[in-house]
């Protein structure tokens, strides 16, 4: 077994002058890359904030010279044009000199209602998402892009700035669908759960390219006071407990605080680690190392506890790679 570990920089729970000195210190301690959300607003009210993911990723860039930055992730077919992710994300390409990854998925409405269009049936979001990492993929080749279908048109669009090496474009996907729809325009596969058929399957649906990377995302509630760590995970992350199903369709934060209500603080334990017990965090880092997964990005629960979990990181990444690589 054989697995990278990341960090990530949540837009939801951080204000944006903070979430770019978490990121000098992820490079700090070790962090190879770092991840970061695109949202509109936050999960839950408590969360409090949600600045803009690509005016945070710029200076992000700026201010770090190792670090590989990635969506995790943008949806570009509802408050984003896929023109504008294109140019975002090349124009970040460049800043980065290489070091940015695009993350896409089809979104969520909690996000994407924001602009007065309502939320579309799964369907035609797939629909429009597969028409989208088109016109992405065909814009960062660096011509002009012509471009009609049933839900977007382009007309003459060109990426005046490029990085030198192709933004690499990494897909979320949950099942064989989005599998299907993500497989022509793929470098990457993105996944929140552990599911070695998911892994099995994106390699068979991209069998033309060369092995992908496979990058998850694991929540933890570092602290060195348990009945804290679990306190501030039951208040922040208890919408979690949703599945991402239901997530995707709920319209704003007292929504998905109205969905949580009756989960329990044990409810939240049973999903996550919380505390400072390192053996905690490698049992539930192993199913995605099991399952396939080339690279996994810690997400520590809650603003108040990024210094802790910052200074116990070379710890937790030392056992973490003598573990896994072992």
């Amino acid at each position: 077994m054989s697995l990278s570990i990341g960090c990530t920089l949540m837009c939801e729970q951080s204000p944006p002058t903070k979430l770019v000195k978490y990121a000098q210190k992820a490079e700090e301690v070790g962090f190879p890359f770092a991840v970061m959300s695109d949202h509109f607003n936050p999960w839950l009210d408590e969360q409090g904030h949600s600045p803009n993911a690509w005016v945070t990723l710029g200076a992000v860039a700026n201010a770090t010279q190792t670090l590989e930055l990635m969506t995790y992730v943008t949806c570009p077919i509802g408050r984003y044009h896929p023109t504008v992710v294109a140019q975002q994300a090349a124009t970040l390409g460049v800043l980065s000199e290489g070091r940015f990854s695009l993350g896409l998925g089809a979104g969520e409405n909690l996000n994407e209602h924001v602009i007065g269009e309502g939320w579309d049936p799964v369907n035609e979001r797939h629909e429009r998402f597969a028409e989208a990492l088109q016109i992405i993929s065909e814009l960062f080749e660096g011509g002009y892009v012509n471009f009609v279908g049933d839900h977007y048109r382009v007309d003459s669009a060109k990426l005046w700035d490029l990085p030198e090496t192709r933004v690499p474009i990494g897909v979320a996907v949950s099942g064989p669908q989005s599998i299907e729809i993500a497989a022509p325009w793929a470098d990457f596969m993105i996944a929140v759960e552990p599911d070695g058929d998911a892994v099995k399957n994106f390699d068979e649906a991209t069998t033309a390219k060369k092995p992908a990377r496979k990058v998850g995302q694991l929540p933890i509630s570092w602290d060195s006071d348990q009945d804290k760590a679990l306190a501030r995970a039951h208040e922040q992350f208890r919408w979690f407990a949703g599945g991402w199903k239901v997530n995707a369709e709920l319209p704003g934060p007292s929504a998905f605080d109205a969905a949580s209500q009756f989960v329990r603080p044990e409810d939240v334990a049973e999903q996550m680690a919380c505390g400072n017990d390192i053996d905690a965090v490698i049992e539930a880092v192993r199913p995605f190392a099991e399952a396939g997964f080339t690279d996994l990005a810690l997400l520590q629960i809650g603003d108040e506890g990024q210094d802790e979990f910052f200074e116990a990181a070379p710890e937790i990444l030392a056992a973490l790679n003598q573990t896994l690589t072992a």
